[in-house]
Parts: structure tokens; sequence; C-alpha cells
């Protein structure tokens, strides 16, 4: 059966999705939740590739079955482990070839398979369009840096609230600092790709909180028409002491040697200024992180400042706290009942 991104999509939990691209092209962006079981490695599908400009298509067909004739074995056995239930979800590139003979194999060993009319490409399409559609009731929660926005968030989250991390999507906290103690960012598509999946996963009649952010987060972007709906969403901001925000910056950087604080110093050198990046990196040399991490504020409090003055939400509220407790600032904000 083939079925187009949306009904492919609606059968992922029933069923074991397998992206039988080549490994450099599931790398590159892939389904959240598919596993890579490529038809032809990344030399491979090269070599049918050459074959078939330089040749024709006869030509590389006859290549890829001399290629994928001593595996086909193997691709069961493999696919009996994965999915012992016997039903699969299989896709390529387009929807050719590649997933029709493997769901064609599949099914002749006995699996139940369903596969994506136009393939991976059509996938991205449907969530490019899905980012215009939403109608997500987005709430932006901003404050200065150091606020411990993203912590307030997950206690959102617990007192059930519904929330999009995008900051956890991007593995990236979104200053220069941000790339400290992350794993590495995906790539711009597959952050598109979860964070498409995360919104699906939401309930679209309830509000839902989300951090606010420039367009970048490290080397990811958030796509524009989500952004925009950011931008068109009321804006929570929140105020707490510069003391805690001081302690939470130590606290969340200073997680690994001094080296990785200077990078992120140099990244913003021309904004700190020579004074004040050479100020920094002897704070760090001396292993005084708060001194460093006053330099940091100096500068993104005035950033944060002046965007402020340029943001263009319908509704921005400033809340004061005299405490940086991140459960207690949510239980605040989930009392909010006319956004």
């Amino acid at each position: 059966m083939v079925l187009d991104p949306a009904k492919f999509i609606a059968e992922l939990p029933e069923r074991v999705m397998l992206d039988v691209r080549s490994p450099g092209e599931y790398a590159h962006g892939h389904i959240p939740g598919a596993l890579s079981f490529p038809l032809f490695d990344d030399a491979e599908r090269s070599q049918v590739g050459t074959m078939y400009k330089q040749t024709g298509k006869e030509e590389a067909m006859e290549l890829g079955l001399s290629i994928v004739g001593p595996k086909m074995a193997d691709f069961v056995k493999q696919a009996k482990k994965l999915a012992p239930g016997r039903r699969l979800a299989v896709h390529c590139w387009r929807g050719g070839q590649r997933s029709g003979s493997m769901a064609w194999l599949f099914r002749q060993s006995g699996f139940d398979v369903v596969t994506l009319h136009g393939g991976y490409k059509a996938y991205r399409q449907y969530i490019l369009d899905g980012f215009k559609t939403t109608s997500l009731k987005l709430i932006v929660l901003g404050g200065r840096t150091g606020s411990g926005k993203t912590k307030i968030l997950h206690k959102l989250k617990n007192l059930g609230e519904q929330i999009i991390d995008l900051e956890g999507l991007a593995h990236h906290k979104g200053s220069a600092f941000g790339f400290i103690g992350e794993q590495p960012q995906p790539t711009v598509e597959q952050y598109e790709n979860d964070l498409f999946q995360a919104i699906s996963q939401l309930d679209p009649g309830r509000r839902v909180w989300i951090e606010n952010e420039s367009k970048s987060i490290g080397r990811v972007y958030i796509p524009l028409d989500f952004w925009a709906k950011m931008k068109a969403a009321p804006l929570v901001n929140i105020d707490i002491p510069n003391h805690i925000r001081l302690e939470n910056l130590v606290k969340d950087y200073v997680l690994t040697d001094r080296s990785a604080l200077q990078v992120a110093f140099e990244k913003i050198a021309k904004k700190l200024g020579g004074l004040h990046l050479k100020q920094a990196v002897e704070s760090l040399e001396q292993n005084d992180f708060h001194a460093a991490a006053k330099i940091a504020l100096q500068y993104y409090d005035k950033t944060y400042e002046h965007n402020l003055m340029l943001n263009v939400s319908p509704d921005i509220r400033r809340i004061e706290f005299d405490y940086g407790d991140p459960e207690a600032i949510a239980r605040v904000l989930t009392n909010i009942q006319d956004l």
C-alpha cells in the first residue's frame, strides 16, 4: 500500500520505519524514528548513479541488481529482527525504485508493508507546508540571559502545560556560549524534521509555551514561517535578580575546561571590545568565573533590551520576581488566564 505523507506518518506508531536511502542521505536528514536500512551504501549509490548518467537506465539497473542480489537474504533476516511483528513502513528519496524493490522483497517474505508516495522528498514538502499552516496557540517566554527560561519551561511541562524546547531540539543554548556541554547539533534539515514532530504531538486547542529565540540557534535555523508565528504571539518576559542570573550562568557553563569559555568570549570579541575581552580572559585564567560571567551579562543585557524594543508582539508583559526558583515561577505563569 502506497500512502501520502500524512497517512504514512499516521501508520508509524504501529510499524517499524526503514529508510532505505544511503547512509549519507540519512545523516543529512531523516524522518524522526526512521531506522537507516540502506539498499546501497554511499559508494554503491555513487556507482549506480554514475552508470545511469554515463550509459543509461538499463545498465544502471543491472549494476544495482548485481549489488543487491547477494544482500537480499540478509535484508530479510535483519528486518525480522527489527520488526518481529512483520509490520513495516519503507521509504526512499522519491518513492521509486529503492523503496519499491525493498517493499516487494519484504512482502514476498511475509511482511505487511506500506510505502511513502513521493518518498522523503514529499515528506519534506509536507512538513514545510505544515509550518505555514500550524495554528498552535503560542506563548513566548522571554527573559534576560541567565533567567533559567529552559528550566522554567520544563517545570511548566511538569505542571501540565504544553511546551516546545527549541534549544533542546537544537542541542544548543542559543548564545555564543550555547555549545558548551551539548551534543553535536543536528543539520538544519534534521532540526526542521524534529521540530515538526514535536509540533505534531501537541494539542492545537491548548496553549503552548516556547522560549524566545533568534532565527538561529547555533548553526540551525527556526523555519521562517514558524518563527513569524512566534513573533506574532504574546510575549511574557520574566525579570529575576541579577545575582541569581549570575549563579545560573556559572552553573550552566562552567562544565568543562576554561578553553571552551575563552572560545565563546572570542566569538563576541568585537561586540565586547578589546578591554572587556582581555578582562574576561584574565578572569578565566584566574578561575574567577563569576567575574567573567558579569562581563558576559553586560553584553547580553544590552542586546536583550535592544531586541525587546524592536519586538513586534501584540501583547508584551513583564513580570518581576524577587526569586529564581523555576518551579515557583512556573506556577505563577500557569495561573495567567488571559493568554
